[in-house]
């Protein structure tokens, strides 16, 4: 006989309770924790679980004298050691405490829920030194900056006016400053890993993440890195080309997050240039000489400035794009793509989003003219790289550029548009049901001629015509 479901999921819940209270146990037992360790977090944990078991039949209280009479615990545990440190910390009292409250949740709670939970716990817990190694990097400037841009987001974006401003109502204060945040959001993320891993991580490394925080500010911290330091020129092009490479990557995470239902339509072209640049990187690393050069110091990305002129660039190209498509239609926006994508890509590339959303732009222009902004990007890097490194810099990095700005012209020429590709597909031909048979569909006049008793169909010539006859032997029968 099969054992009840009650008892196999009591069960369950019992032996996940036991494993995340063992795993957050062998992380305290191995800091030699002198309130928990390996043996009272899983008893701990298990406890929760058995009060949130007697609360279904009993009462909530149960959980809350189970809280209670452990916390007593801790504390009658830490009245005579804590005499003895000047610094005891909470740190394992509260994730005792926590970890009984894990198990109590597994009860009613999602499963998923509680895992997720006791892992990060078990994580955040053996982080310590990574996390306070991070705060020490961080600075004051950086830490007032990310307190800063978070207090403004959350005092002033619930507050904007979520409608349509200007010209061509294309000013949405909500939608462009929730734009700005997520764009923020992501390259804090970068600049976050910049800085735990600092310079460990090498060039590679170095040029990942400064592709995702900003592949513009990298260019300009390398190439007056190379102009210092000639000996660092040939790694500063393999970084700067490896994080102009990492921009589409960039961009097909910002149409993941900002517009899945496009995804499918706008990936397969920016694949295909995130694949080209990943070459050409490769190729430029392997051919020329690596040197060993520090990672470029990166500016913080969510101080109130940056986010500031972000804003108001999206802006601009906000009203540019309304502008060109009204004005000068196709042309014009491919002119605002270039113009816009040449500090920075994103701005054009949310605005192109909103547009294709919003069924105003489909997604063969769209896609075209985010690959438009990308190549005036790179052309802007350039730039940069002529003005402020030296000229071994711009003869290392120029046959990449061009390989890259070849491929992405070959792309925008080759790339078969939609209509290319619906012409190509023979149409579904539907046949008719006539009687006689099946027939082809053919033009009314023929339809008529063929069999008078069936009345011309308003439908266009050679459209499929759909009858609905009865066929009764009695009455359909050939007279002799």
């Amino acid at each position: 006989m099969n054992p009840e479901p009650e008892l196999l999921q009591a069960l369950l819940k019992l032996a996940i309770a036991l494993g995340l209270g063992l795993l957050v146990g062998m992380q305290r037992e191995r800091t030699e924790s002198r309130i928990a360790g390996i043996r009272t977090f899983p008893l701990a944990t298990v406890l929760g679980t058995i009060t949130g078991f007697l609360a279904l039949w009993f009462s909530g209280w149960i959980v809350a004298a189970g809280f209670l009479s452990l916390t007593g615990l801790v504390i009658m545990g830490n009245l005579g050691s804590s005499r003895e440190l000047s610094d005891p910390g909470l740190t394992t009292e509260v994730a005792l405490l926590l970890m009984f409250g894990i198990g109590a949740y597994l009860v009613s709670g999602h499963t998923a829920v509680a895992v997720a939970l006791g892992g990060t716990v078990a994580v955040l817990l053996h982080l310590k030194p990574e996390m306070h190694r991070f705060v020490r990097r961080m600075g004051n400037k950086d830490f007032k900056s990310v307190m800063q841009f978070v207090l403004i987001t959350v005092v002033i974006l619930p507050v904007l006016p979520n409608k349509g401003y200007g010209p061509y109502q294309a000013l949405n204060p909500f939608k462009i400053w929730l734009l700005v945040v997520f764009i923020v959001a992501m390259r804090l993320a970068g600049y976050v890993a910049y800085k735990f891993l600092g310079t460990r991580g090498g060039s590679f490394v170095s040029a990942l993440l400064g592709g995702l925080i900003s592949s513009t500010a990298t260019t300009v911290s390398h190439a007056r890195q190379a102009r210092q330091a000639a000996q660092q020129t040939s790694t500063a092009a393999q970084v700067i080309m490896a994080a102009s490479a990492v921009v589409f990557i960039r961009l097909l995470i910002i149409i993941a997050i900002v517009a899945p239902s496009l995804f499918l339509g706008l990936s397969a072209p920016l694949s295909v240039m995130l694949g080209a640049t990943a070459l050409i990187t490769i190729g430029l690393w392997m051919v020329q000489h690596k040197d060993s050069v520090p990672a470029a110091e990166q500016e913080n990305p969510s101080e109130l400035k940056p986010a500031l002129v972000f804003a108001f660039i999206f802006a601009l190209v906000q009203l540019g794009v309304a502008a060109g498509k009204q004005y000068f239609g196709a042309s014009g926006l491919y002119v605002v793509a270039f113009l816009s994508g040449l500090p920075d890509v994103d701005a054009i590339a949310l605005s192109t989003l909103q547009l294709a959303q919003g069924n105003q732009l489909g997604l063969d222009m769209a896609w075209r003219m985010i690959v438009v902004g990308t190549l005036a990007n790179f052309l802007f890097k350039a730039a940069i790289v002529a003005v402020l490194g030296n000229r071994r810099l711009l003869a290392k990095i120029a046959v990449p550029f061009g390989l890259t700005l070849a491929a992405g012209t070959l792309l925008l020429w080759l790339w078969p548009s939609a209509s290319q590709v619906a012409a190509r597909i023979p149409p579904a031909v539907e046949p008719s049901i006539l009687p006689g048979g099946l027939h082809p569909p053919f033009p009314p006049a023929v339809r008529t001629a063929q069999h008078p008793g069936i009345p011309e169909s308003k439908t266009a010539p050679h459209s499929s015509v759909k009858l609905d006859i009865q066929l009764d032997s009695n009455k359909h029968s050939r007279s002799p």
